[in-house]
């Protein structure tokens, strides 16, 4: 059965879905891969430990911003301009 993917909004197969959990965001193949390749690079630069609780919550508050169920910070680039 077709879906759309909640990242790209691109049609895919949800019976070619290669790892369960990408189910619970709808998103096809090419967005999970680079969702783990990005989730790879935030646990290593905020330096996560995923044995902790708050930790895992951190990660997960990220991939929801990814995968845009979620609104992220707005950095400003100069906030002493205001």
């Amino acid at each position: 059965m077709d879906q759309k993917c909640s990242k790209c909004k691109n049609m895919f197969d949800d019976s070619l879905v290669e790892d369960p959990t990408q189910k619970k965001y709808s998103s096809c193949n090419s967005c999970w891969k680079e969702w783990t390749t990005y989730a790879v690079m935030v646990i290593n630069e905020m330096r996560l430990d995923m044995s902790l609780p708050e930790h895992r919550k951190a990660l997960k508050k990220h991939e929801r911003i990814f995968f845009g169920l979620e609104q992220g910070e707005q950095i400003q680039k100069n906030p002493e301009e205001q």
